[in-house]
C-alpha cells in the first residue's frame, strides 16, 4: 500500500468512526481543544465561534478567557444550536454571556461586529460518491479538496471583523496547508501559527489571520 492509499484509508476510517458515534452534532475532539487553546492565548473582545457544534469551545472560552467580553456561537445545524444553547445555559462556570445563532458561516452578521472570529471548519476531503447528505456531512466534509467550506469563510471574514480584529482558523494538512495559506494571503490577510500538533497522517494548526 502506498502512503497516499494509507492516507485515504485513514480519512475513510475517520469518517466512518465519527459517524458511528455522532449522527447530528459534532462533539469535541483534538481539533476543538486546539482551537480553545488558541482562543485562550489570543481571543479578546466580542468573539464569534463559527460552527460551534456542541458549544464546548464557546462555553470553555466563556469560563476561562477573561479578555473575551461576549460570545456568539453559530452553526448551520439546528441540532447543534440547540445543544450549544443547552450547554451554555447549564454551565455553572461561565461568567461571559453566550448567545447562539443559527446561520450559514458569516452571512447572519453585520460588518465590523467582532474583535475575534474563530472557526474549526469541516476539512476532511470526501469523494462526492460517498457523501451522506446528513448533518454530520456538514460537520466533517470539506468536499473533494477539503477546502470547500474554509474558502468562502475566508472570503467573508474581513467584512465582519472590527478594525484590528483577528481570525483564528484551524487548518488541517489533509486539506492542503500550503493551498489554504496561499488562499489566505490572496484574500489580503497576514497569518501566523498560534499552536500546532501532529498526529499520524495529519498535522493540525491554528492560524491567526490579521488584515494587511
Amino acid at each position: 500500500m502506498t502512503n497516499e492509499e494509507a492516507h485515504s484509508d485513514t480519512i475513510d476510517s475517520t469518517l466512518a468512526e465519527r459517524r458511528k458515534i455522532e449522527t447530528t452534532v459534532y462533539q469535541p475532539a483534538e481539533d476543538s481543544a486546539l482551537l480553545a487553546d488558541a482562543i485562550h492565548e489570543q481571543g479578546r473582545g466580542r468573539l464569534l465561534e463559527v460552527g460551534t457544534g456542541s458549544g464546548w469551545v464557546a462555553t470553555t472560552t466563556a469560563a476561562d478567557v477573561d479578555a473575551v467580553t461576549e460570545i456568539v456561537a453559530s452553526d448551520l445545524n439546528p441540532h447543534a444550536c440547540h445543544a450549544a444553547a443547552q450547554r451554555a445555559a447549564s454551565s455553572d462556570d461561565t461568567t461571559t454571556p453566550v448567545s447562539v445563532i443559527q446561520g450559514d458561516l458569516l452571512t447572519p452578521f453585520d460588518a465590523n461586529s467582532f474583535e475575534t472570529v474563530a472557526f474549526n471548519p469541516p476539512y476532511l476531503p470526501t469523494d462526492p460518491d460517498v457523501e451522506w447528505d446528513d448533518w454530520m456531512e456538514h460537520a466533517l466534509s470539506g468536499g473533494p479538496s477539503g477546502r470547500e467550506v474554509i474558502e468562502p469563510f475566508i472570503d467573508s471574514l474581513n467584512r465582519v471583523l472590527a478594525p484590528d480584529g483577528i481570525g483564528l482558523v484551524l487548518v488541517s494538512s489533509l486539506a492542503g496547508y500550503e493551498e489554504v495559506t496561499q488562499y489566505i494571503e490572496t484574500a489580503g490577510f497576514e497569518h501566523s501559527v498560534v499552536i500546532e500538533e501532529s498526529y499520524p497522517f495529519e498535522t493540525l494548526s491554528v492560524l491567526t489571520l490579521r488584515q494587511q
